[in-house]
């Protein structure tokens, strides 16, 4: 059974007549007649009951109208997803998420994949370490990053969403916690709280800055991520110099503090370089808009991010 000779016999039952039926589809009515008698031979039953005055469905005729209702909303429906896919707006996004980010931008970013691609779902992995998300991109596990560059080897491809500063975090009875402002030499003396990786683009970051700052920053205690940092800040146990975004996450006897002279540090969204991905095109380009964001570069070195 042809799928035409489907769509012919539904426009017939509908209108029960051969002439308006052919006007709707935009064929002769002989044509359309002849194509009628084709399916019904290749049946074997009678769909129409014709006379000279008008045309009505038989029993089998009336059943096979809502069979080929079904169908052909199923077709139909088929024909709008495969195009949708193909368009980049269906479909399935895995994306991997760094530490902070989770906090302060996965939301934002659901929230316009949600209103601009309602038929995107996203797959979330959080707390995943730049050299991660890099070797996840290459190895097909993750479809998009929001990570911190510089990327960890070849083939992937960077747009800056924020470029943020670094901020102290101290504990509520920290001597600097009455300070609305803190100078990076301040913290000459101070124990510092970082990140365990070595591979951490925020422990770089803040390196670079108290270097600049005149002294090499003491650390005291390590952390595997955000949350664990930032309650051992608050147990009193060190400072830490963190990205902005962490004031996203709330946490009692915990201060945060702007730094005077304290370097900035890029949040990006990754993907895969000269991969054709309508899918991750779309979503990257809708994030794009929402974050005005702009290349930083093609194909990135090998680099030390979080």
């Amino acid at each position: 059974m042809e799928l035409r000779h489907l769509r012919y016999f539904a426009a017939v039952a509908d209108t029960c007549h051969f002439g308006r039926a052919a006007d709707q589809l935009h064929v002769a009515q002989p044509a359309l007649s002849y194509a009628i008698r084709q399916l019904e031979d290749e049946l074997g039953v009678t769909l129409f009951n014709r006379t000279t005055r008008q045309v009505s469905l038989t029993a089998a005729g009336e059943f096979l109208q809502g069979e080929a209702a079904r169908i052909l909303t199923g077709v139909d429906d088929a024909v709008r997803g495969v195009r949708r896919i193909a368009a980049g707006r269906s479909g399935l996004v895995r994306l991997g998420v760094t530490g902070t980010a989770a906090f302060s931008h996965l939301p934002r970013i659901a929230r316009v994949v949600r209103r601009e691609l309602p038929d995107v779902a996203l797959q979330i992995r959080a707390d995943l370490l730049t050299p991660d998300q890099c070797d996840g991109l290459r190895s097909g596990a993750i479809d998009l990053g929001v990570l911190r560059p510089p990327a960890v080897g070849q083939g992937i491809e960077l747009r800056t969403i924020d470029v943020e500063p670094l901020v102290l975090a101290v504990s509520v009875d920290h001597r600097l916690a009455v300070e609305p402002v803190v100078s990076l030499a301040d913290l000459r003396s101070e124990p510092f709280i970082a990140y365990a990786s070595r591979h951490s683009a925020v422990n770089d970051a803040v390196v670079r800055s108290c270097r600049q700052a005149g002294f090499v920053p003491h650390r005291e205690h390590e952390a595997p991520g955000t949350a664990v940092l930032l309650s051992l800040v608050a147990a009193g146990l060190g400072v830490a110099v963190v990205p902005g975004s962490v004031r996203a996450l709330p946490l009692e006897g915990l201060v945060f503090r702007d730094l005077l002279d304290a370097q900035t540090i890029e949040l990006a969204l990754a993907w895969r370089s000269g991969e054709d991905d309508p899918l991750v095109e779309a979503v990257v380009g809708v994030l794009a808009a929402a974050f005005s964001v702009h290349a930083i570069a093609d194909s990135m070195p090998t680099g030390r991010p979080l």
